[in-house]
């Protein structure tokens, strides 16, 4: 059984950065792909950033430019810096790891880019 733990997120003013934090219970961030969606009130579900075992990243077209996945496998923890933030930014933001031909998920972390 893995356990993913988000951190790092809360209240910025637009033009603000936050850095979100996905701890995981194994070493498995270096085997597996990772990646961080996030769900607006009223919408659905939506993939920001992803990172392959080998370091390969995509993004979402409204946060390229803005937004950088990362991971460090000696800590087991994925990393979402997020840069010029807006307030369409706003959402509750979940890690997710496909391992094992299970889909884990973390249990979100509110992220809001009000003035």
């Amino acid at each position: 059984q893995v356990q993913l733990v988000e951190s790092g997120g809360g209240l910025v003013q637009p033009g603000g950065s936050l850095r979100l934090s996905c701890a995981a219970s194994g070493s498995i961030f270096s085997i597996t792909a990772a990646g961080w969606h996030r769900q607006a009130p009223g919408k659905q579900r939506e993939l920001v950033a992803a990172i392959t075992s080998g370091g390969s990243t995509n993004y979402a077209e409204s946060v390229k430019g803005r937004f950088t996945i990362s991971r460090d496998n000696a800590k087991n923890t994925v990393y979402l810096q997020m840069d010029s933030l807006k307030p369409e930014d706003t959402a509750v933001y979940y890690c997710h790891a496909p391992f094992a031909k299970v889909d884990y998920w973390g249990q979100g972390t509110q992220v809001t880019v009000s003035s």
